[in-house]
């Protein structure tokens, strides 16, 4: 398994080619915005159609990262399900293969925008999950320390031999861990936006997934010129 090792806060972690957390030391598998569900919402809603088998594939890689890093813990970082009925409307063989994979392991669902209440699959529904010098939660907040969290699903733009490549990525710097979307069907937010930007440090880093995962210096935003102000509309007196 080429997983990529870093440090945060004190702590060995591994980031998977996957996008799965693995933190050896607690036995801990983290994934982030695994979005069960996606195409069925969008067929609902009036949306694009998607292959139905976003649930499906989403569950073949996480059974992958739970045979290969045998964890006694799994947290997921909220956005499990693209809503709450996609998480009602799991058919019978789906549900049984997620509850499956569950079994014999601590689980705890985070709650996330797309999945704001509980869940009735088992495990333990929370807002966040400290452990240690780390804070588990769906959306960084500005004042984070030792938080890893999810959301923005976090992509790369680099060019290699003359070709520009989209990747899932993570991001890093020395207060905060924001992990890629986990599902399948999933898009993204480039790293240089504002909204990432802002949230990360000078330093910080995208750790980019591929077959091995690299680190790379996150981009920042291209300055912005600034524009001449405008006249101002004469007022009569």
């Amino acid at each position: 398994m080429n997983a990529l090792p870093f440090e945060f806060r004190g702590e060995t972690l591994h980031l998977l080619p996957s996008g799965a957390l693995h933190w050896p030391a607690r036995r801990l598998l983290c994934v982030s915005d695994l979005h069960f569900g996606k195409a069925d919402r969008l067929a609902r809603s009036g949306g694009p159609m998607l292959p139905p088998h976003d649930t499906e594939e989403t569950l073949n890689r996480l059974a992958q990262d739970l045979a290969a890093t045998q964890p006694a813990e799994v947290i997921c970082l909220g956005d499990s399900f693209d809503d709450l009925e996609a998480a009602r409307g799991l058919g019978a063989a789906l549900v049984a293969r997620l509850t499956g994979l569950m079994a014999g392991l601590s689980w705890t669902w985070i709650l996330g925008n797309h999945d704001p209440g509980p869940v009735d699959l088992g495990g333990s529904c929370r807002s966040d999950c400290r452990i240690g010098p780390l804070v588990f939660r769906h959306i960084a907040e500005p004042t984070g320390t030792g938080e890893v969290s999810g959301h923005y699903h976090p992509k790369a733009r680099i060019t290699l031999r003359g070709r520009t490549l989209t990747r899932r990525c993570a991001l890093l710097d020395d207060r905060r861990l924001i992990l890629p979307a986990y599902g399948a069907y999933t898009g993204g937010l480039f790293c240089d936006r504002l909204e990432l930007s802002d949230l990360m440090g000078a330093g910080a880093e995208m750790l980019v997934l591929g077959a091995r995962p690299i680190r790379l210096p996150m981009p920042r935003p291209p300055l912005r010129k600034a524009r001449p102000c405008a006249a101002l509309p004469h007022r009569h007196r």
